[in-house]
């Protein structure tokens, strides 16, 4: 029996009927040897997952970062110390959370493995945020012990005392970096935007310290079940305020089975070498780059600033990557870098973006100097992320792909009521991937999640007749001109084809005779380019009613640590 939610349309049990008949067709379009399931209970915790990985690989190297290496041996070995060290030494208990403020080093995956072995709840934390920002978080995870970097240490000393953080373990860059490749600790200071400063604090260990002692003969490690709460990862959601996604073990496991299932389809790769310059405190790195390519074996590099692109192209240079992750102003950023072109692409299978739109003039000029796809997926920190992938050989350029295994998807109007393939609505998911539900907000909860687990993403889409995903734009985001829907996606899409425009941005702003009006805010490739002549290129691609009213020329774009553009800070 199909449960509701209250105020939720009664026709919603013949919905998932209908949904179900039209699984098969974006299963007509899977590629050649993946599964339409996964068993998310494969595994009896995430942290089991992992170290029946790290055992599996254990001679093979897991992680590189400026040069050092760390074997699958060697993360399972100080992941266990450390976990012994945060029941043993600080008292944690299981549920506890751990906040995590780390930039992508070789301490990130040692603590992470480790708060999950002790039982703990990791919370992960961007080191880039104000000391506001933290602090609002810590207070509402309720963390008690936090893994920070030392450089942004001072940060947490201006707001310690108004949380309930009660250990701090200071990681440096250095940390499990062998004696002879210690110049690596001093090479990274160049990484690091902030001086290391000053700071004191009651209770602190340092991480390399603390992975030093040898856990007791008693020291057994926690069990946790699939249900339980393995990662609390903050996002603004669908509704824009910062609440902790409570993402379960099975969650997780989840969605890295429906990862590798993707990843491996037609693979011919013994051991993928992955670049890994998205920070992993975001969901997508963590899940589609650490998770799912430990499970495979492979070597993940890990870039503590993607924004020095001279480094992160000699990386590239000398890794030889089959795989990469990013978004779509770092594709950007690289094609129109001068010494990107200039490197050997032989093993490059496929580079996949996220987190926002890849715009098909970035896709295009990828292709053309990488020879490799550059496929775009969808996913949300709700869904542990991924919902969608397109198939990596054969993508369908303008979609975000499939429905990754074991996932529902269906189109709805505002009424709740699924719509016929082609129909534009709210794209709704449902799968083992999807969130347990927001900490401590059990009314946000309701606005997102019905009774039988469906989650309303608050993005609007449309399915074709071969089962592939659309996405048009956030609903937030939709701009009503005169009653005309305008979607900023793809006006961005359009502006970014004009060979004068480097990145493009659009959001509404408010119109006495039309309600609402386009703006476009761009910055220029090429410096003479004109608004006049811009709205030319427009005027023969677009509707009248989605041509920009308003185009302001700017030398960068608000952008997120990730590098999305931040369309909010544009308002």
């Amino acid at each position: 029996m199909t449960l509701l939610t209250q105020g939720e349309p009664a026709q919603a049990s013949n919905e998932v009927a209908k949904n179900e008949a039209a699984e098969a067709i974006w299963f007509a379009s899977y590629p050649a040897g993946v599964p339409k399931t996964i068993n998310p209970d494969a595994y009896p915790s995430l942290s089991a997952m992992l170290i029946q990985a790290c055992r599996q690989h254990a001679e093979r190297p897991a992680f590189e970062c400026l040069s050092a290496r760390m074997s699958f041996a060697e993360w399972e070995r100080d992941s266990r110390d450390f976990a012994a060290f945060l029941v043993e030494e600080v008292g944690c208990v299981a549920g506890d959370r751990v906040a995590i403020m780390l930039p992508n080093m070789l301490a990130y995956p040692v603590t992470f493995l480790g708060a999950l072995r002790a039982g703990l709840i990791v919370v992960n934390v961007n080191p880039l945020y104000t000391p506001r920002e933290l602090q609002q978080q810590l207070a509402d995870s309720g963390a008690s012990v936090i893994v920070i970097m030392e450089n942004f240490a001072y940060k947490l000393e201006q707001v310690i005392g108004t949380t309930k953080i009660r250990h701090v373990v200071v990681a440096r860059l250095g940390d499990f970096v062998p004696m002879l490749k210690r110049w690596a600790f001093n090479f990274a200071n160049s990484y690091i935007r902030h001086a290391v400063p000053a700071w004191q604090f009651e209770k602190f260990t340092m991480l390399q310290d603390a992975c030093a002692r040898a856990p007791s003969a008693n020291y057994r490690d926690a069990q946790p079940r699939g249900e339980d709460v393995a990662l609390l990862q903050y996002t603004g959601g669908t509704t824009g305020v910062p609440k902790g996604a409570m993402l379960t073990h099975r969650n997780l496991i989840a969605n890295t089975l429906q990862c590798c299932a993707w990843t491996g389809e037609g693979d011919d790769i013994e051991y993928h070498r992955v670049l890994t310059p998205l920070p992993l405190y975001h969901i997508f790195s963590l899940t589609a780059n650490l998770l799912s390519f430990a499970l495979l074996g492979g070597l993940n590099y890990l870039i503590p600033d993607p924004r020095d692109l001279h480094r992160l192209i000699r990386v590239m240079g000398v890794a030889k990557i089959t795989w990469m992750s990013g978004v779509n102003t770092l594709f950007n950023a690289l094609v129109n870098a001068p010494d990107f072109g200039a490197l050997d692409f032989s093993a490059l299978r496929v580079a996949v973006g996220g987190g926002a739109a890849v715009q098909s003039e970035v896709a295009r000029h990828w292709f053309e100097i990488t020879g490799s796809q550059l496929v775009e997926g969808y996913g949300l920190t709700e869904a542990s992320p991924v919902v969608c992938i397109n198939p990596f050989r054969a993508p369908k350029i303008g979609t975000v792909g499939l429905p990754v295994p074991s996932t529902e998807v269906t189109i709805r109007d505002d009424a709740g009521t699924v719509l016929p393939t082609g129909e534009e609505g709210e794209v709704w998911v449902r799968g083992p991937q999807v969130m347990l539900g927001y900490w401590q907000q059990p009314a946000e909860t309701k606005t997102v999640l019905t009774a039988d687990g469906w989650l309303r993403t608050g993005d609007i889409g449309a399915f074709d007749a071969q089962g592939f995903l659309r996405l048009l734009d956030r609903k937030k985001d939709m701009i009503n001109v005169s009653g005309f829907k305008v979607f900023p996606n793809e006006v961005e899409d359009i502006a970014t084809q004009c060979p004068g425009v480097l990145e493009a941005a659009v959001i509404g702003v408010p119109d006495a005779r039309t309600g609402q009006a386009v703006k476009l805010f761009v910055v220029r490739r090429d410096p003479v380019l004109t608004a006049d002549e811009l709205t030319v290129f427009l005027r023969k691609r677009l509707a009248s009613y989605k041509v920009p009213h308003i185009i302001e020329f700017r030398d960068q774009l608000p952008k997120s640590n990730i590098g999305k553009i931040l369309r909010k800070e544009l308002h």
